[in-house]
This record gives C-alpha cells, structure tokens and sequence, in this order.
C-alpha cells in the first residue's frame, strides 16, 4: 500500500468533505418534498455522515465517507412517498428494515462473497464507469453540461459566468494537480471559491441562485439550531405490511450494488486492495455501510451508503481510516454552522468531482479489449453508468450480458453459480421497474 502521512491524511479527509457536503443541503431538500421537515432531515443527514464514516475510519480502517445515497433519497421522495402513497414514516420504517437485511447479509459475509464472484473487467469497467459519473455530476454542478432537447445533453454557453468560473477552477486545479502541488485539491476549491464571489457581487443573487450555486455574499446568518424531531419517528410495524415489500427490497436491491460498486471502483482506482487482490477490510466495511441504513431510518433520513466523492481525497494521498475520520468531524459543526455551507457554492468542488473522473480511468487499461467477450460487457457496464444516471443499471447490464455471452461461447467456466443468483435479482429487479 502506498506510504502516507498524518498531515495528507488530514488534508484528504479535509477535501473528501468538500467533495461531499453538498449532501447536507441536497437531501434535506428532496426528503422535505416527501413531507419531511428540511431541518430535522438536516440534523438527520449530519448525524448519519459524522457516526457512520466514524466508524468506517475507526472500524473498516478506510478512507470512504458514509451519508444519505443520492438517488435513493429520489426514490424514498418520488417512488415509495409520492408514486406509491406510502407515508414518510413508512417510508422510512423500509428504510430500516431494508438495513436489517443487509446486516444479516453482513454478519454472515454473504455480502462479501458477493463481491468476489464479479468478474474482475467488470470490476475495471465499473471503477471507471463511477470515474464517469462523478465527472458528469461536477459538469452538472457547475452548469457547464445542461439540459438540450435536440440532443439530450448540450454545453452551456461561455457567456455565462458561473461557467467562466468553473472553467477557470477547472484549469487551475488541474495545473496544481500536474505540479504535484501538497494540497492541491483544496488550494482549488479555495481558488473557485474566491473567483466565485463576483457572481453575486457584480452579477447579482439571481444569477447564482437559480444555478443553485451560494456565494460568499448570500451570508446571512451563521448559527442554525439542531432539529432532533425525525429520530425514533420510523413507523416500524407499518413498514412491514406486505404492501411496503417491494419498497424495503428496492433500498435492498439499489443500495446493495451502489455500495457494492462504491467499494469495488474507489479499491481499484486507489489500490486499496488486500493481498488476495479483493478490496481491503471488505467485511467491515460493508458491515458500516449496513449500519448506515438501519440508523438512517432511525434518524429520520433516507439510505446511508459509501460515497464515489471519497475518491476525491483518495486522490489527495487518503490511505487509512483517518481520511474518513476528519471528513466525518468536518460535518458535526453544520448542526449548528449550516449557513457557512454558503461559502463554499457547488462551483468550487466541480473541478475537483470532475478530475477524479482522470483518476478513475487507470484500471481500464487492465482490461483486454482484444477479448471480446471480456470487452463487451466491461464496455456495457462502463458506459451505461454515465449514460442511464445509475450505478446499478451499469452492473445489472454487465452482469447479464457477460452471462449470456459467457455462456453463447461456451465459456461455462467464467460464470460462477453465485453470479448466476445475482443475475436473477437483476432480472427480478427491471421486472419491478416495469
């Protein structure tokens, strides 16, 4: 394993909470659509990162912060609260149950053999697929790749100054990261931080507003008082009527292979591997990851799971638990400091999200494009991820399609029984999405 410091340590764990604290603010606010009040999901979300990526540091002994899960926080609001009727409390009693499984899964290391039966392209194409995604979320965040009718996705056009400024942080950032620079990441983010204070300045709140984006200027306040009211408000007996079953299997299913994946991408990108080539402390760490869930249902947020944005302090030299320790300690303050998220807008960390996405393109070379029916599926699972929005429709396709091409060939051997159960589960599950 590569040598490390305390002091890369801390600055990795410094910038993996930059990378990651946009959660504080982003579930809060799809949870409140689901009839949850924003501050108690707040409170509930800052809770959750600070124990759960603890304990990952103290525990599993590895630099992956734990927090609410982007688009399963979308599925608790849209799917289970306002497609499905279910109440929020409910909702959030799924949420819990759906963690009991996975420590049962856990206890018994069920989890980690599932791990081991991944082909190990699909295990390349899938770290640099998430290396994909999280490039596509920074482009987002900074509004430089936007909504196109025509052609689905388009390029914002130049005029506009918050894409000026990411452009500009992009660039600097990338130099530093050339030069070898200690700290480069954050010197970035600071950087963008800085240019980005014109934007309110001289152009207006509107104009950062309605990009999401808060600047320096929109500072009103700085102390913000804990809401303790969601914890303990899960409806657990509820939950468990046969009609919130599909609901407890989709946070199973969707939370299982993201943090699955999670694992599978940021070990290999960052060569946090054990000596029998699987990702390091695998056990443990899915054991945190299914605490994570169980205690947001109790908290009163949506599925905890590990974070892709980790690789972002993996790539400023984080080695060890105590990357996941500081980015876990930067988070306690927000239950009273949540206003100075304010300082920091979504165009500061884009560059450094959208670099990653480089860092993450290693293991591709190990796959061997010559081989076809290794190529094929890797290439499945490597795009789909970015282009379908969802780590887990990259793996449910790569996962069928080097089955059946497996299989077409002759090959029986390269599918082992234990992919062939995952296989169901992926079929179970595009049956359920209809």
């Amino acid at each position: 394993m590569t040598t490390t410091t305390r002091r890369t340590e801390v600055l990795a764990g410094i910038s993996t909470f930059l990378a990651t604290m946009y959660i504080i603010v982003v579930n809060p606010t799809i949870l409140s659509q689901a009839g949850l009040p924003f501050s108690g999901v707040l409170t509930a979300t800052v809770l959750l990162a600070f124990f759960c990526s603890l304990m990952m540091g103290l525990y599993a002994r590895n630099p992956i912060v734990v927090a609410p899960g982007m688009g399963l926080n979308a599925f608790f609001t849209f799917t289970a609260v306002k497609g499905m009727g279910i109440a929020p409390e409910t909702a959030l009693g799924a949420v819990f149950w759906a963690g009991i499984i996975f420590l049962a899964l856990s206890i018994f290391n069920i989890r980690s053999a599932l791990v081991r039966i991944i082909p190990l392209p699909l295990r390349y194409a899938v770290s640099a697929g998430i290396g994909l995604f999280i490039t596509l979320i920074g482009f987002q965040n900074a509004h430089f790749i936007i909504d196109n009718p025509a052609t689905l996705v388009g390029v914002a056009r130049l005029n506009d100054p918050v894409v000026l400024t990411f452009i500009i942080g992009l660039l600097l950032t990338s130099v530093l990261v050339v030069r070898r620079v200690t700290g480069a990441i954050i010197i970035g983010i600071v950087l963008t931080t800085l240019l980005a204070w014109p934007i309110g300045r001289y152009w207006g709140d509107a104009s950062a507003v309605n990009y999401g984006q808060k600047t320096l200027v929109n500072l009103v306040s700085v102390i913000a008082t804990p809401d303790f009211s969601l914890i303990g408000k899960l409806d657990l007996w509820g939950s468990l009527r046969w009609s919130v079953a599909p609901v407890i299997f989709a946070f199973a299913f969707t939370d299982l292979f993201d943090s699955l994946s999670t694992f599978v991408g940021v070990a290999e990108a960052g060569d946090l591997m054990d000596e029998t080539g699987e990702p390091r402390n695998l056990r443990q760490s899915m054991l945190t990851d299914a605490v994570a869930t169980t205690l947001a249902g109790v908290l009163g947020t949506s599925s905890g799971t590990a974070y892709i944005e980790s690789a972002v302090g993996i790539a400023q030299g984080g080695r060890t638990g105590l990357t996941a320790i500081v980015a876990g300690c930067c988070f306690l303050p927000f239950l009273f400091l949540s206003p100075l998220l304010s300082a920091i807008p979504a165009i500061a960390t884009a560059p450094a999200v959208v670099l990653v996405g480089a860092f993450m393109m290693t293991p591709v070379v190990r796959i061997n494009w010559d081989k076809l029916d290794d190529a094929i599926p890797a290439f499945l699972a490597l795009v789909l991820i970015p282009f379908s929005y969802s780590i887990t429709q990259g793996l449910i396709w790569g996962f069928l399609s080097w089955t059946v091409i497996k299989l077409a060939v002759g090959k029986y051997s390269e599918v082992p029984a234990g992919l062939l159960i995952v296989d169901a589960f992926c079929v179970v599950s595009l049956v359920a999405e209809g």
